[in-house]
């Protein structure tokens, strides 16, 4: 993929700024690694920004399990390890004590799922400057932008 540089000075994918860092919850991974024909576009520019080094992709190790879910499910071990190896490209947050400890404080205040409640902490973790998903359960966090795609 070629990605053309953003005018000098523009907002980026989602309103971004050049230079922030942004967890992206496991779909819009999932969406570009199946190059999904209705979702990945909605997450295209985000990816593209990312290329061309003017933000920064975060995942929690969560989302790594998440991902590779699928492919080990269909038994193709190969097609797994090719998106282990595209996402270790990437900043990984490991699901730490401390990831842990803010993950259940989460859950309780937002009620999320567990899964949610890890993206939201490892988010906050590493001082992101938003969560990106395609999962409408994060609606009501506050105190941290979190982008759906256009």
């Amino acid at each position: 993929m070629v990605a053309k540089p953003a005018p000098a000075g523009a907002l980026l994918w989602g309103g971004l700024s050049e230079g922030a860092t942004v967890l992206v919850d496991t779909a819009p991974w999932i969406y570009l690694l199946e190059d999904h024909a209705e979702f990945a576009p909605r997450f295209l520019g985000l990816f593209e920004a990312a290329e061309r080094g003017q933000i920064q992709l975060a995942l929690s190790t969560v989302t790594l399990a998440e991902v590779l879910t699928g492919p080990f499910q269909a038994g193709q071990t190969a097609l797994a390890k090719r998106y282990e190896v595209a996402l270790g490209a990437y900043q990984r947050v490991p699901l730490s004590a401390e990831v842990a400890s803010l993950a259940a404080q989460l859950r309780v205040q937002y009620r999320l799922k567990l899964p949610d409640a890890v993206q939201l902490a490892s988010a906050l973790q590493i001082g992101a400057a938003a969560l990106v998903t395609h999962d409408r359960d994060f609606s009501w966090v506050q105190g941290l932008p979190v982008l759906m795609g256009p």
